[in-house]
């Protein structure tokens, strides 16, 4: 049985920052992959996804992007390769789906796809995004309607024909409704809570504004509801070559139908909150709320940008007949979480949430987390964020006193 000092499990940007940091402090360890180095971004995204970041700030530790377009947005197959550089020499074992870990007298056992180790310690990095959250009224929907997640969408010609209801207001919702309107579909979106920004404010990207404002900073212990914002919602962003903004409006302006967030299923039609004013309403104040907090950073004089609000609906449908032939597909863009069904150890919450303080385990010493929503600062969820994280979490494991077996 292999029996390094530190598990790491999952060879995405997470697991490989805290490879390298493990390294720094020669702390022997493996990193056990399911699939290939950046598995993910191979296999799992849509063909045309972008990231929501500049280029020039996607960096790990020790590498940064150097190629000749800082301010557009890496493809999928880009960010690939970006990790695949930055994994050279990490001792990765590639096809290691791990399917157990549990406790095993001072330390863990891990059982995968390509043998079982015993560690000292173990970090998951396996990301946020694994399972898609699908609600559970789903069932309901009349089974000629396709059904599919964006971990299974790859763009318009891969679904059915016919109109599409995209479900959610997320990045990941407005992107595909996006697509799949210029593509001619008939589409409309379901949201509820979201995110608005523009993608420029001032001439410079808006992402721009949250790193130089120190926003990105903020500390999981400086958020009042901690719970809250780590389930919020990614901003309505895309990565397109024009940095154009893609929010409801523009959606609007395609043509997409904006409607309530859906409530539930009843007798074959979907039925829609009456609240999308109230939502729209929330997202445009707080946006002119984190743009106001950007120009007293910046010590701007000039009178406030100017942002249209949302132009909601006079009167946005509440119902939509799913067996009437107007919807073929349902894109359910409605979150993901973590996958933790092989985690043998009491570490979850009520709602199958890993219970951590900035990363650090609670309940069970020497696991740690990297690579989840505000795991330690609002910058987590992105690559740029998870060099200071991984920092972290390797120096608190390296600190602890070593036990023998």
């Amino acid at each position: 049985m292999n029996a390094p000092h530190t598990v790491v499990v999952g060879a995405g940007h997470a697991g490989l920052a805290a490879s390298h940091f493990l390294t720094a402090h020669a702390i022997d360890h493996v990193v056990l992959e399911r699939g290939e180095v950046a598995n993910s971004w191979r296999t799992e995204r849509w063909d045309s996804l972008r990231l929501l970041t500049p280029n020039w700030q996607t960096r790990l530790p020790g590498q940064a992007y150097d190629g000749p377009d800082p301010d557009g947005y890496m493809t999928a197959g880009e960010v690939a390769a970006f990790i695949g550089r930055f994994a050279v020499g990490a001792p990765v074992v590639t096809g290691a789906e791990v399917t157990s870990i549990r406790r095993d007298d001072d330390g863990y056992r891990i059982v995968s796809g390509q043998g079982a180790f015993t560690s000292r310690s173990v970090i998951l990095a396996g990301g946020a995004c694994n399972l898609p959250v699908v609600p559970a009224f789903s069932t309901a929907v009349p089974s000629p309607v396709h059904q599919v997640t964006p971990l299974g969408y790859r763009g318009p010609g891969s679904l059915p024909d016919g109109g599409v209801l995209v479900v959610g207001g997320s990045a990941t919702g407005v992107q595909i409704a996006a697509e799949l309107r210029r593509a001619g579909r008939h589409v409309v979106l379901s949201t509820g809570e979201h995110v608005r920004l523009p993608r420029l404010h001032r001439g410079r990207d808006v992402l721009w504004w949250m790193d130089a404002a120190g926003v990105w900073d903020q500390r999981y212990d400086e958020v009042d509801d901690l719970t809250r914002a780590r389930r919020l919602p990614s901003p309505q962003l895309a990565g397109t070559p024009e940095r154009a903004t893609l929010d409801l409006n523009t959606l609007l302006g395609l043509g997409v139908e904006v409607v309530g967030r859906w409530a539930t299923v009843r007798d074959g039609w979907a039925l829609f909150s009456g609240g999308l004013r109230n939502v729209c309403s929330l997202a445009d104040l707080k946006m002119k709320r984190l743009l106001a907090t950007f120009d007293a950073w910046a010590g701007v004089t000039d009178p406030p940008v100017e942002v249209e609000p949302t132009r909601v609906p006079a009167t946005p449908r509440l119902r939509l007949d799913l067996g009437g032939g107007e919807i073929g597909t349902v894109v359910w863009a409605t979150g993901f979480r973590p996958d933790y069904r092989w985690l043998d150890v009491p570490v979850l919450d009520e709602k199958g949430r890993l219970r951590h303080e900035g990363g650090v385990v609670t309940g069970s010493p020497g696991l740690y987390a990297l690579g989840l929503p505000l795991l330690r600062r609002r910058r987590s969820t992105f690559i740029s964020g998870i060099e200071d994280d991984a920092a972290a979490i390797v120096a608190h494991l390296a600190a602890q006193p070593v036990r023998l077996r």
